[in-house]
């Protein structure tokens, strides 16, 4: 393994590297080829602490049970489940409860992964698509300072990138605990004087838990590069995922302890769901005239059932509270940016304009009432078209050797038309049309380098956008009463704000002083004008008061020998709605922000031999969080170890061993505190209800490469 290539980013840790012009200017939204560096040639190559690029080297020495963990190479980023394969990660990051993705944007290989009115809850990341060995690098960056960089993206980003060719072709076969099986294949031809890559993964998975998950996955990619002489890039990609299973939802603490259910038991045995997406996009990057001209389109298609059941019999003593969430869309969109080298004053730029826009064409997004999969009434039954579109520019200018700034903005329009088909007696009262804008500065201040040091200043504001229902929703389907008041049986509610605005600020350091380390740190506060909260009896998310969070990070990436790494990252958050949170009675009932992380940490280890080893090893820390806004009920902390290790039998042959929670914690994936009912009981309970974590279990993979 080239270790100087390894070395041009703080992969497994905090660090970064993005390319920067002649001048040095940074290109915040440039991709340009990848720049071989030495750690100490780190500095002077980025405009913020928090932005950073992951390569394939790092991700190989990674034990992932799961495509969503790739993820987790985003320092503080927490990937976790609450139930079981098939349904969408949910995230943490910088405090927030992301849920699926709502303030945390993700791309692979150009295509978006969020959706924007979904089914089970705003901004729904399902990463399913992915196939991990493809992965050329995943770029990632933190705050809303970045004015290519709109919708989700409060939080942060990332970009996952494939590669445009595979070296060698594979075929890899893996088996493991709990029934766990996967194929892989692909290939890269030469073709028209560029590389078709062709891949396909297939996935089984019964999985720990008491409910066998049936889980099978699909996935197949045809994918054609080519790089021209003048230094133009093109592809075009066809990618097709599909997905069914069974669930193993969150359980309540009262059914463990009274011996109704194991720690891996479940209430519902006719949860889960299927899924599929299908992909085409295209991009090309282009030298034009003095600067660079790159354009991107998409289109897929998308599907989604998913049966849940949270509460058990609170709602429906009779049939129960399982809920079918269904969603049908197509998706089409794209993007265009020119990017320009000059000057002003004397002083050399980097300067960037770009076009954006996305239309969801959503002809069935819809919440039913169900028993054993079977609907037995609708709640809300949607049509919604959703079109974006957005300008931005930013500029980058050297002010002298040791300072640099970047200011930029963008604008964004969004249009929502929503045609409500329940028969749940809100009808026309939430059907109707919204619009919204949102203009958006961004500023960078770095100064340095000094003594290898490098100070930064991030000024600027993100958002995201709510469900299109919510703009024009003006009765609540779910509190309806036909006996009381058959001519408007819903209560009444206020629409939701389209998009919501979040302003963060960060403050950071990057250093490389001491040898074969390289460290970041950053302060930063972000405000956000709404908060969504997890909503038990809905299984969805609500929008709730502003909020504020107040916190730290620092990573820390260390090689002291040849062939090893040694990463590890911390992060603190405070956060707190900015007034007190009223119950349906009025009273006062705390300023905590349920599921906001207060504390994440990570450490691992990679070494690869030249004698054919190689292994790592993760551990994770999730710390414990305010389950309710009183603070009165709490989670506990998560800590798991995985291990791998590979060996080089052949030329041609390799095997690989992962083990994944080494030392069978009995911890907890994901807790709530909410009220439900189980069958018997007479009254609502208060409780706890929590996803554990798999047992200790372990995989083989043998991987045959041409």
């Amino acid at each position: 393994m080239n270790w100087k290539v390894t070395a041009r980013c703080i992969a497994l840790g905090s660090l970064w590297a993005t390319s920067a012009d002649a001048a040095g200017v940074p290109a915040a939204a440039t991709q340009l080829a990848p720049v071989v560096v030495t750690g100490d040639e780190l500095v002077g190559e980025v405009d913020s602490a928090t932005i950073g690029t992951v390569y394939a080297e790092q991700l190989a020495l990674r034990p992932i049970s799961r495509q969503g963990e790739v993820l987790e190479v985003v320092p503080g980023l927490i990937v976790t489940q609450h139930s079981g394969e098939g349904k969408a990660n949910q995230y943490f990051l910088r405090g927030y409860n992301l849920d699926h993705g709502t303030d945390f944007a993700t791309t692979i290989d150009g295509l978006p992964v969020n959706s924007r009115t979904h089914a089970h809850g705003q901004g729904y990341s399902d990463n399913s698509f992915l196939i991990p060995e493809l992965v050329d690098a995943v770029e990632y960056r933190k705050g809303p300072y970045y004015a290519d960089y709109g919708d989700f993206s409060a939080a942060g980003a990332a970009d996952i990138r494939y590669k445009d060719r595979l070296d060698r072709a594979l075929v890899e076969l893996t088996g493991g605990a709990y029934g766990y099986g996967r194929v892989l294949g692909a290939d890269s031809l030469p073709l028209a004087g560029g590389d078709l890559t062709l891949a396909f993964e297939g996935v089984h998975y019964d999985g720990p838990y008491e409910r066998n998950q049936n889980f099978n996955k699909g996935n197949l990619l045809i994918r054609y590069a080519r790089q021209t002489a003048d230094g133009g890039r093109h592809h075009v990609a066809l990618s097709g995922y599909s997905g069914k299973w069974d669930s193993p939802d969150q359980i309540p603490q009262r059914a463990v302890d009274q011996g109704l259910i194991g720690r891996l038991g479940f209430l519902d045995s006719t949860v889960g769901g299927k899924s599929h997406r299908i992909n085409l996009s295209a991009g090309m990057s282009q030298p034009i005239g003095p600067g660079r001209l790159s354009v991107d389109a998409y289109a897929f298609r998308y599907r989604l059932q998913l049966f849940s059941n949270f509460t058990y019999f609170l709602d429906d003593p009779v049939n129960g509270d399982q809920f079918e969430q269904a969603d049908r869309r197509n998706v089409f969109g794209g993007s265009a940016r020119y990017q320009l080298p000059g000057s002003l004053f004397g002083l050399k730029t980097q300067s960037e304009v770009g076009l954006q826009t996305q239309f969801d064409d959503i002809d069935d997004v819809g919440l039913y009432q169900t028993r054993a999969r079977q609907r037995l009434s609708a709640t809300t039954v949607s049509d919604v078209k959703e079109l974006s579109y957005a300008a931005y520019a930013q500029s980058g200018i050297r002010l002298a050797e040791w300072a640099r700034v970047t200011v930029g903005a963008r604008f964004d329009v969004y249009d929502f038309d929503v045609d409500n088909r329940s028969d749940a007696g809100t009808g026309a009262a939430n059907s109707g049309t919204a619009r919204d804008t949102l203009f958006s500065p961004k500023f960078a201040l770095v100064l340095g380098p000094f003594a290898k040091t490098e100070l930064f200043f991030n000024a600027g504001q993100g958002f995201h956008s709510n469900d299109a229902r919510g703009t024009v929703q003006t009765r609540d389907p779910r509190a309806c009463d036909a006996d009381a008041n058959p001519a408007d049986p819903c209560a009444a509610v206020d629409p939701v704000s389209p998009l919501v605005p979040a302003v963060g600020f960060d403050l950071g350091l990057r250093t490389a002083i001491i040898p074969k380390v390289q460290l970041a740190l950053s302060l930063f506060t972000l405000s956000s004008d709404s908060e969504l909260v997890y909503v038990g009896d809905a299984g969805t998310t609500e929008a709730s008061g502003g909020s504020r969070r107040v916190g730290g990070e620092l990573g820390i990436y260390w090689k002291p020998v040849r062939g090893l790494v040694v990463d590890g990252d911390l992060a603190w958050t405070r956060a707190r709605f900015r007034s007190a949170q009223l119950d349906d009675d009025g009273n006062r009932i705390g300023q905590r922000v349920p599921q906001a992380v207060e504390g994440v940490a990570a450490f691992g280890l990679g070494y690869q031999s030249l004698h054919g080893w190689d292994a790592g090893i993760r551990l994770r820390y999730f710390g414990p969080r305010a389950l309710v806004e009183d603070n009165s009920a709490r989670s506990n902390s998560t800590t798991v170890v995985n291990v791998g290790i590979g060996y080089q039998l052949t030329r041609n042959l390799k095997i690989n061993g992962d083990v994944f929670n080494l030392f069978n914690s009995k911890d907890h994936d994901i807790d709530y505190f909410y009220e439900s009912r189980l069958a018997g009981e007479s009254e609502p309970v208060a409780d706890r209800h929590f996803h554990p974590i798999e047992p200790i279990n372990g995989r083989i993979s043998l991987r045959y490469s041409l």
